[in-house]
């Protein structure tokens, strides 16, 4: 946590990175300062350290980063390295260090090694404070796009979910044609429908094993509908494994098999058969192309809207399919929970 802590302020980073680099680059063992005064000449020697560094930082990088010209930023970074490194040269030779034993020996007075060492605390410096700012605007970049995403993804939830009312009311009402004498206990059936729609569309995950019960009791619901003239097969199977699904996405699937698959008087079918395996969620949904079929009244809207949530909550762990196949229409549609 505290870790976290220092890589998200901006403040504490600035501290980390300049107590490190001035115990790095001090270049005096900490053996040789013996008091106060050795302690402050070499407080200064760092201070032109990274004094050079921030100058670099503020003036000559922004003209390779937002003026994108790297070969004057080269130029200046190059000058500006030798016009530091006499400085420094002069003022630790001639101020800071004349008749004193800090030196560890003689190739530190010379001016290479001055320009060694400010070349050494540029990249040190410039480099970690880059890494850093990078992170937290990848950080609140991310952030932007996790909140954009979740407002799209309300809005495309908050289309689905009259759209899902809208269909179940009229599968109510083709059973209640059917069967009137049925049409109290269907009720009640659609009332623990909506009654789970209305408690779990606005989580965010729910457990697999909640998902499919809901599956199934819409399932028996379109069985009192069109089980009469339909072949109607839906198995399910989970392993022991505790996953979670976002709520309200297989349906709609199930709905356009319904919608499209029994439309018609002739004999028709829908097969569904759901397994999670590993992590892995597999849906595999087949119904029929009647030849003659009424016409089917669609927006679209549901399966739309549920395709855009795919890619919102699953990006890169969801593979979808869906195909004609001669007679019949299928949906192949596999999502990894495991994380």
């Amino acid at each position: 946590m505290g870790a976290k802590y220092i890589l998200e302020s901006k403040w504490l980073q600035e501290i980390s990175i300049l107590i490190f680099s001035f115990l790095l680059f001090t270049v005096n063992d900490w053996i040789f300062i013996t008091g106060w005064r050795s302690f402050f000449t070499g407080t200064v020697y760092f201070f032109i350290l990274y004094s050079h560094a921030q100058f670099n930082r503020f003036f000559i990088l922004p003209i390779l980063l937002k003026e994108h010209k790297p070969y004057l930023y080269f130029l200046l970074t190059t000058t500006f390295l030798f016009v530091f490194s006499i400085l420094l040269f002069e003022v630790s030779t001639e101020l800071l260090y004349k008749n004193c034993f800090l030196y560890k020996s003689s190739y530190q007075k010379t001016y290479h090694f001055q320009l060694g060492t400010l070349a050494g605390t540029l990249i040190c410096i410039l480099g970690s404070i880059q890494i850093l700012e990078h992170y937290r605007e990848q950080k609140m970049k991310t952030s932007k796009e996790l909140l954009h995403n979740q407002a799209q993804l309300n809005v495309l939830r908050a289309q689905l979910n009259p759209h899902f009312l809208f269909n179940t009311f009229n599968t109510l009402y083709g059973v209640s044609l059917q069967y009137p004498e049925r049409s109290s206990e269907l009720i009640m059936q659609v009332s623990k429908l909506m009654r789970y729609q209305v408690e779990n569309s606005t989580k965010e995950f729910i457990s697999v094993e909640d998902e499919i019960d809901f599956i199934s009791s819409y399932v028996e619901l379109e069985k009192e509908r069109v089980g009469y003239r339909s072949e109607i097969n839906y198995t399910h199977h989970t392993d022991n494994g505790n996953y979670r699904i976002a709520p309200m996405l297989l349906i709609t699937f199930i709905e356009n098999a319904f919608k499209h698959g029994a439309c018609s008087i002739e004999k028709c079918f829908v097969d569904i058969d759901i397994n999670v395996v590993q992590g892995t969620l597999h849906m595999h949904i087949r119904n029929s192309i009647p030849t003659k079929k009424k016409k089917v009244i669609s927006t679209k809207i549901g399966l739309k809207n549920t395709i855009e949530s795919l890619k919102i909550i699953y990006p890169h762990k969801h593979q979808l399919e869906s195909f004609a196949n001669g007679e019949e229409y299928v949906v192949n549609l596999k999502i990894d929970l495991s994380s």
